[in-house]
């Protein structure tokens, strides 16, 4: 009983650290196409890569996963250029990518 119990605790802690990492590279692919779209660039290969994990204090004192994503885009198509966002959890803390023509922001509402 009790080795079960365990399993299914191991389980469900395996489960929601999957589910939160896919949430966040949903954001995180989200977020890097719509930055693209408001610079007016082509955002290259359609997708985000993991570039880095740590765990780091929230604004709440709570520790949160915080991922770090790389893009890429093209401002002519011809070249590359690379582009980086930083989430904790699933919130955007930092960005840096294609300057855009006038200051918009990529934050978008969550779905409920």
């Amino acid at each position: 009983m009790e080795q079960a119990l365990l399993a299914l605790i191991v389980f469900v802690l395996c489960f929601w650290w999957w589910s939160s990492a896919r949430a966040a590279a949903d954001r995180a692919r989200e977020l890097g196409r719509r930055a693209c779209e408001a610079a007016h660039v082509q955002w290259l290969d359609e997708s985000v890569q993991g570039d880095g994990f740590r765990l780091r204090r929230g604004e709440d004192g709570w520790l949160r996963p915080e991922r770090r994503y790389r893009f890429e885009y093209s401002t002519d198509g011809q070249d590359r250029h690379a582009g980086m966002l930083v989430l904790r959890g699933t919130q955007l803390v930092a960005f840096s990518g294609p300057p855009t023509p006038t200051p918009v922001s990529i934050e978008i509402a969550r779905r409920a």
